[in-house]
C-alpha cells in the first residue's frame, strides 16, 4: 500500500535513494535539500517520475521550515523521515574540539530533527501509518563506544536518540510511532567507499522497518537489518 512521505536531504546518498524507492514503489515522496538547484541527480528523479516533488528547505532555518509546512498544511503524511545531516570536521580528538562546529553539528543532527517533527506533527497526526524516522548512528550508542573520540558526532547521535524516546512518549496519544536508525556503514560521501554496504541495501532495510512500524517499536533504535541497538 502506498502513501506519502517527506525526506530531508535527498540531494545524495541514503536520502535520494530512499526518494527514489519509496517513488518507484508509487509513494506520493516530497524530497527536500537545501539547493534544489544543484541537486541534479533529484532533478532528474523528479523528471522521471510525476509523484516526486523538489522542495528547497535548510533544516536550521525554522522559518523555512514553518513556511514549508503551512504550504502542505492540507497534505496528510504517513512517513517522516530526518535524514539531513552533518559529521563536521573529522579525526577530532581531545583537545582539539572546535566549540562552534560543535554547535553546529548539534544544531543539524539534534534541534533539526525536532523542529521538523514539530512542524510536521499535524500532518503526520492526519496521515494512516503516523511514522516518524530519524537516522541516527551506532556510533551514538554509549553502550557501543569502545573507542572514544568522535566528540562532536557521537554527542549528536546520542542527543536525538534521547529526543526520539521522548518525542514516543509525547506523541502517542496521537498514534504517532518515533524510531531512530542506524543505516549501517554506507558507501555515501560520508561513509567512504570501504564501507561494507550500498545506499540500496541499507535503504531496503530503512524501508522495511518504516513500513512495519508497530507500537512496541516506537521510542527504539534499530539497525537497518532490524536488530535493535543498545542505548
Amino acid at each position: 500500500m502506498s502513501g506519502t512521505i517527506l525526506i530531508t536531504g535527498c540531494n545524495r546518498g541514503i536520502g535520494l535513494e530512499m526518494a527514489r524507492q519509496f517513488a518507484a514503489d508509487g509513494w506520493k515522496v516530497i524530497a527536500t535539500c537545501r539547493n534544489p538547484s544543484a541537486a541534479w541527480e533529484l532533478s532528474e528523479l523528479a523528471e522521471s517520475h510525476e509523484n516526486l516533488q523538489v522542495h528547497g528547505l535548510d533544516v536550521t532555518d525554522y522559518q523555512q521550515l514553518e513556511e514549508l509546512a503551512h504550504s502542505l498544511e492540507e497534505l496528510p503524511l504517513d512517513v517522516l523521515v530526518s535524514n539531513a545531516g552533518y559529521y563536521g570536521p573529522k579525526g577530532v580528538t581531545f583537545g582539539s574540539v572546535d566549540v562552534e562546529e560543535w554547535r553546529k553539528v548539534l544544531e543539524v543532527n539534534t534541534i533539526a530533527p525536532y523542529k521538523l517533527v514539530e512542524a510536521f506533527a499535524p500532518h503526520l497526526a492526519a496521515g494512516k501509518r503516523k511514522v516518524f524516522g530519524v537516522l541516527s548512528s551506532k556510533v551514538g550508542s554509549i553502550d557501543d563506544n569502545g573507542s572514544g573520540g568522535g566528540y562532536l558526532y557521537r554527542s549528536s547521535k546520542t542527543a536525538v536518540n534521547q529526543v526520539v524516546k521522548s518525542l514516543s512518549i509525547d506523541l502517542a496519544e496521537q498514534g504517532i510511532r518515533a524510531l531512530a536508525f542506524h543505516p549501517g556503514w554506507v558507501q555515501t560521501e560520508m561513509g567512504g567507499p570501504n564501507a561494507l554496504i550500498s545506499t540500496q541495501q541499507s535503504v531496503q532495510g530503512l524501508k522495511h522497518l518504516l513500513l512495519n512500524a508497530t507500537p512496541e517499536d516506537s521510542g527504539c533504535f534499530f539497525n537497518y537489518d532490524g536488530s535493535e541497538i543498545p542505548w
